[in-house]
């Protein structure tokens, strides 16, 4: 029975590149000039220092312009709130992977108000979506690239 997955997916490498890039960007520009102005990649994390809020909203634009080049969505991105104390601002900000069970309930309904003759189901942080004929899962594909949805999605492991 053919089938496709659907996920969301970000390219790691294309993140840490684009944090390196905002980091020497905010090295040599001068208005950054002798400040603790940084950025510190983790696992899915990104934190953005600077020494006052009104610099880390700069910071933050050129991390976004930077993703922004190498094609990563911005919908990932999940902001905290920011800290602040007497010498610096700090702020979190979180890259999601996988789609989240509450916009994989809303991609599901979107496909059952459709009225494909399409079966979709959640597993883990991607939806699987079968169907007798090629033909509808590649209306399904069209649907959802033409819907508004919160985050990116991919399109996967499409098997007759």
């Amino acid at each position: 029975m053919p089938s496709f997955d659907i996920v969301s997916n970000i390219d790691n490498h294309e993140i840490s590149n684009a944090v390196d890039q905002a980091n020497r960007e905010v090295s040599t520009r001068f208005d950054f000039k002798g400040t603790s102005a940084r950025l510190e990649l983790s696992k899915n994390e990104i934190t953005i220092i600077a020494p006052n809020d009104f610099q880390l909203k700069q910071v933050d634009e050129i991390l976004r312009n930077k993703l922004t080049k190498r094609q990563v969505d911005l919908r990932t991105l999940n902001y905290k709130d920011v800290n602040m104390n007497v010498s610096e601002a700090k702020q979190v900000v979180e890259v999601k992977q996988g789609v989240d069970q509450e916009n994989a309930k809303k991609i599901v309904k979107l496909i059952k108000e459709a009225g494909f003759k399409v079966q979709a189901a959640i597993q883990g942080d991607q939806i699987r979506v079968t169907s007798k004929k090629r033909d509808e899962l590649q209306e399904v594909i069209a649907m959802l690239r033409g819907a508004t949805v919160a985050i990116p999605l991919q399109f996967e492991n499409f098997r007759e």
